[in-house]
């Protein structure tokens, strides 16, 4: 009788084991499926030959600060390439100052060799003009002297004061309508003066 009893229980405590592992299996199921703990992973040789699937494994989507620091890099690189062409852009106008600059002191320096022209021709302008007036002065004097302290005068004078005298009193005299005395001068000089005179007035004609 008490050996029955033995064998009686033996299948009693297998099945309660079987009974705490399903429950304890099943408990895992559970926990996994509430999100508590992960055993499919784990189990999935087993849970494949009872039938039940495996979840499948999803790649976990990117991280938002990994996206935040592809979008900065992305945005360094435009604001590098950005400040280089800025660079190239200066040097390019770096350079294109300095050729303005250059061209700007190039017209400075032939202003300012204009206008020491145009002083310089005003000046001599204004010099001969003065010289014309003296030597309409200085003949107007002669013509009015008598032709012999005329001539005496002219022949201390220069060959070049005296031809520009003569000239003065022949335009003068055009300009008057009269006769010019300056001829009747050359005939009271010395002969050889008179000569000298008149080569030169020759050469270089009014």
């Amino acid at each position: 009788m008490a050996r029955y009893g033995i064998v009686g229980t033996a299948p009693r405590i297998i099945v309660l084991i079987l009974a705490l592992i399903v429950l304890v299996f099943s408990g895992f199921i559970w926990f996994d499926f509430l999100g508590l703990i992960d055993v499919k992973d784990t189990f999935a040789p087993v849970l494949g030959f009872i039938g039940i699937r495996t979840r499948t494994a999803i790649e976990e989507p990117m991280a938002p600060d990994l996206l935040d620091q592809q979008r900065l890099t992305q945005q360094w690189e435009a604001l590098t390439l950005e400040t280089e062409e800025l660079g190239k852009l200066k040097e390019s106008l770096d350079l294109r100052e300095a050729e303005v600059t250059q061209m700007m002191e190039k017209v400075r320096e032939r202003e300012g060799a204009l206008e020491e022209r145009e002083k310089s021709f005003n000046a001599r302008v204004k010099q001969y003009e003065n010289r014309n007036a003296n030597l309409r002065k200085v003949s107007v004097q002669f013509v009015s002297m008598p032709p012999g302290e005329a001539v005496l005068r002219l022949t201390q004078m220069n060959d070049q004061d005296v031809i520009d005298i003569l000239r003065m009193t022949d335009s003068i005299a055009e300009e008057e309508g009269v006769n010019s005395v300056s001829s009747y001068w050359l005939q009271l000089m010395p002969p050889e003066r008179a000569a000298a005179i008149q080569e030169k007035m020759i050469d270089k004609p009014s």
